[in-house]
């Protein structure tokens, strides 16, 4: 097998992310040939439903996870350090009654601070997914 490409998560616990991961765990996303550490970041108050699918993860024993390292969005550099891939799929959903222009508002608040970070600290070729 090849080096381990290391792969961020953001809102990893939620519904999108938690599909995601598993997907990504089992070579369904890089390859059957090629390892994934798994970068999991979520916000604090949910930062402890990761080590429930860290250990999901775990018990699936896919021969493609290199690794899983947990980060809450507090500390976003250590979530995307040496990342090879972002997939930012943590963002609040649109409501009723709200218009595009607000949820990026909102959002922005969100993926602003998420772009430095992966600036500041991810892989020099590093790919970023913004769902949101």
């Amino acid at each position: 097998m090849t080096d381990p490409i290391r792969v961020a998560v953001t809102g990893a616990a939620g519904n999108i992310g938690y599909a995601l991961i598993f997907r990504i765990a089992s070579g369904q996303m890089f390859g059957p040939d090629q390892p994934v550490i798994l970068q999991l970041v979520e916000i604090p108050p949910v930062l402890s439903a990761l080590d429930g699918v860290e250990m999901e993860l775990e018990d699936c024993a896919f021969p493609t996870l290199a690794g899983v390292e947990k980060s809450d969005s507090d500390h976003l550099e250590d979530g995307f350090g040496g990342a090879n891939w972002v997939l930012c799929v943590g963002s609040v959903p649109r409501k009723e009654g709200m218009e595009r222009a607000d949820l990026l508002t909102v959002n922005g608040g969100i993926f602003a601070p998420t772009g430095r970070a992966i600036q500041a600290a991810a892989a020099e070729d590093v790919r970023v997914l913004v769902v949101g």
